[in-house]
């Protein structure tokens, strides 16, 4: 017996219950392709119509400013037409299934085929919503041998199921709001991003310079200047184990993508391994480094473990380093490890061709600069608080995707 096919979805507004009807796309809408003018004839460019390419086509959800622009004789003497604003721009090769709304007119090359809806019919934003129902039709019906392209006429028999204009709009306008709201918290993670890297630039001194570009009021004592290896002892990793000894067992090792990914390790960034009293444990105030990576960017970044749980080992592929005494504010020494001009020596000392490897030995000779210990806890705790927030619009950012892809998958069908 055939499987009933859904007329609507779980999610409903309330006094909504007609079923949703099934249509195919060139039905509610027009599907445009696009050109190229030629790029011999200087008086076809230049212009004033927007004239968009698929790579200008990401994050963005609405557009109206193309990099490049057409005369009205490009336009004439090309296959690029105007396509009204609200128009939903759909990539069709190389990447079939990249969307955007276009805020005013414009037109395209031939990598789209662009959705006009019928206003009438089909709403801009909701037809967008749809993007990823119509990237998956586009990449199983494309055709081609050099590259998969899906053709306007292909694209038009795509078959949509569609609820009255006005439920629609309805739907649209909660998509919307929280795309809205992910592109303002995408944002403000963009910009704390970019202000903690320039603060890790003024805040730590530059290279051979003994004092940072920016200081707190009245800290005027000059920064000491040490080796890593006077100041601490390095330890190894886990050794002599086999697969067989992992993902079980009463201790825990701190894994490789938790030493790469935080300058403050995350306590719940651990896996189960055997309890072995041969291996050496980790402290809370101990420094991870990474020895190995596939780019050289990636070497030697570092980790600093602020649990004191017992059992607790550091995994193989990285080496450990333990201050002496009471000499650092951990939040301090986990940022000047990250800050540029240590991360430019860490990739100098990075050696190899397919894989990059560093030296702990070498790691132990370079130069870090040291303030008095309540400098480096007022540094520390500033950029603790700004991970914070930092992590805080991350968290937001994923609970709003997860959202969106609970309401993508049960309020269209």
């Amino acid at each position: 017996m055939a499987k009933e096919e859904k007329k609507a979805p779980k999610l409903r507004f309330n006094g909504y219950t007609n079923d949703w009807e099934r249509k195919k796309l060139g039905d509610v809408a027009e599907i445009v392709g696009g050109g190229t003018p030629s790029t011999t004839k200087d008086n076809y460019w230049n212009g004033s119509i927007n004239w968009y390419t698929p790579a200008e086509i990401g994050d963005k959800i609405f557009i109206d400013n193309s990099q490049r622009k057409i005369t009205n004789l490009g336009l004439k003497n090309s296959s690029a037409k105007i396509l009204p604003a609200g128009t939903m721009l759909f990539t069709s090769r190389a990447g079939i299934g990249k969307t955007a709304i276009l805020k005013e007119e414009g037109s395209t090359n031939q990598g789209f085929q662009s959705i006009i809806p019928n206003v009438k019919l089909l709403d801009s934003y909701f037809i967008y919503s749809m993007s990823n129902i119509l990237k998956k039709y586009g990449e199983s019906h494309g055709a081609g041998s050099t590259f998969i392209e899906i053709s306007g006429k292909e694209l038009a028999k795509a078959k949509i199921f569609l609820p009255s204009l006005i439920e629609q709009k309805y739907i649209s306008k909660i998509i919307y709001s929280i795309d809205d709201t992910i592109q303002l918290h995408e944002r403000k993670y963009e910009e704390l991003a970019l202000i903690k890297k320039a603060l890790l630039q003024k805040l730590f001194p530059k290279n051979d310079e003994v004092a940072p570009e920016v200081r707190y009021k009245n800290f005027n004592d000059a920064w000491e200047q040490r080796k890593l290896g006077e100041v601490g002892k390095t330890f190894t990793g886990l050794s002599g184990k086999t697969k067989e000894d992992f993902g079980h067992g009463d201790a825990y090792f701190v894994t490789y993508m938790n030493v790469y990914s935080n300058p403050i390790s995350d306590l719940n960034m651990v896996e189960n391994v055997e309890i072995d009293t041969k291996q050496q444990e980790v402290k809370k105030g101990d420094v991870f480094f990474t020895t190995s990576s596939e780019t050289p960017e990636e070497v030697g970044m570092s980790s600093v473990w602020l649990g004191d749980e017992r059992h607790i080992y550091l995994n193989s592929f990285c080496f450990g380093f333990r201050p002496t005494g009471n000499m650092f504010n951990p939040y301090y020494l986990a940022y000047l490890l990250r800050s540029n001009n240590i991360r430019n020596k860490m990739m100098i000392l990075a050696q190899g061709i397919s894989r990059y490897n560093i030296s702990k030995n070498k790691v132990m000779k370079l130069d870090i600069t040291i303030p008095n210990i309540r400098e480096q806890q007022k540094i520390g705790e500033f950029f603790k608080q700004l991970d914070s927030l930092i992590a805080l619009h991350h968290r937001k950012l994923e609970k709003l995707k997860q959202l969106k892809k609970f309401l993508l998958q049960n309020m269209f069908i």
